[in-house]
């Protein structure tokens, strides 16, 4: 797409910050008009929008995609999305580990157990912790609390944490992240522990790298979109 504008500038309104185009409201995909909560998150958007050159990339403006996403998608779709996003806390990642070698039962040890301990005593929802891959029944008033966690978030911070979730394969991780107990890349590195120990060992290969690439890149999205909405 052409660009088609000359400036992008932030606008405040009755419902919030929305971002404008040549004075024109910037719109999401399905024509809503894109209003944040946030006046720091309406101007880094503005900003993605102010450094497009003469074609726009979409791809390269990750906020606005999440905003939109918020609007358009999570929105409409909330009870789904809480209830998918809350699922994760039955087979969370960091629940299951490693019988051996020693030296990687000792690293899930130090990196994940705090993060179990921290989500038992901030939500009142303690997980058990097993052995190998076998599904692990989780007590249903631990699960109970964390969907009630998921649904507290307003749409914004439930795109955040919904991407967050899916991009690390934990709830607790994304939880972690989104109140800044870890930041964008301690939530990489806990999401990525068994895999970053095996490349240690046997090296990485170019799909490995991508992927990697990939999920850093959602968990700093994610971290980036909490912490402007928060600002």
């Amino acid at each position: 797409m052409k660009r088609f504008y000359k400036e992008a500038a932030t606008v405040r309104g009755e419902r919030g910050h929305g971002v404008s185009l040549d004075g024109k409201p910037l719109r999401t995909p399905a024509k809503a008009e894109l209003v944040v909560p946030s006046p720091m998150l309406a101007a880094a958007i503005a900003e993605e929008w102010s450094g497009q050159g003469a074609d726009i990339t979409i791809m390269a403006m990750p906020l606005t995609r999440l905003a939109s996403t918020a609007i358009d998608l999570v929105a409409a779709r909330r009870e789904a999305i809480v209830a998918e996003t809350a699922a994760y806390a039955g087979t969370d990642l960091i629940c299951y580990r490693a019988a051996h070698p020693p030296e990687l039962v000792k690293r899930q040890q130090m990196v994940w157990q705090p993060l179990l301990n921290w989500l038992a005593e901030e939500f009142d929802a303690p997980l058990h912790v097993t052995m190998g891959i076998t599904p692990l029944a989780q007590p249903p008033a631990s699960l109970t609390a964390l969907r009630h966690a998921v649904a507290s978030h307003d749409d914004m911070h439930l795109t955040a944490l919904r991407l967050a979730t899916a991009a690390s394969g934990s709830l607790v991780i994304a939880l972690a992240l989104l109140v800044r107990r870890l930041d964008a890349d301690a939530a990489f590195a806990a999401a990525e522990l068994d895999e970053s120990y095996q490349i240690e060992k046997w090296g990485e290969d170019p799909e490995q790298t991508k992927r990697r690439a990939s999920l850093r890149d959602d968990l700093r999205l994610a971290g980036r979109f909490a912490e402007l909405l928060e600002s």
